[in-house]
């Protein structure tokens, strides 16, 4: 069985991360919601690091967060290193963010997408793979800086 799959967000997306879970949950996955759980303001960045700390230390598979427009979540996931937060608006993002980067996180904006489009980008991100070869050396770079 896979790892749960980590969910954060903050107020503002908290609707759309809601949404995320109850459906994930529904196609057979196991779900760790680390928060935010009420539309009460709080700081995304502290959500991040919940969330980037459960992927890194091997609780999650994989990560998703969700804020507003997705770039603020993005900003504070990839100041960890070992993350790879993709904010993708697309499936076709959520594709290339996998195959070419190896994303184990991806940054939904909540304010800015739908939540069919959301769990069309969640789909790809949840199913697609790391293709390696020329890509491992790049994304080897990322992790050393």
């Amino acid at each position: 069985m896979m790892s749960p799959i980590a969910l954060a967000s903050d107020h503002a997306g908290l609707p759309l991360k809601e949404h995320l879970a109850d459906w994930l949950r529904e196609q057979g996955h196991s779900v760790m919601d680390l928060g935010t759980m009420s539309a009460e303001s709080v700081d995304y960045p502290d959500y991040a690091d919940r969330l980037c700390a459960a992927v890194l230390d091997g609780r999650a598979e994989r990560g998703v967060l969700v804020c507003n427009t997705g770039i603020g979540m993005s900003m504070a996931a990839n100041r960890h290193k070992g993350i790879r937060a993709a904010l993708c608006l697309y499936p076709r993002m959520a594709h290339y963010a996998r195959h070419h980067n190896d994303a184990n996180v991806l940054v939904l904006g909540g304010g800015l997408i739908g939540t069919h489009i959301a769990r069309e980008i969640a789909e790809t991100f949840l199913r697609e793979e790391f293709d390696g070869g020329r890509h491992a050396r790049r994304t080897g770079k990322l992790d050393s800086v």
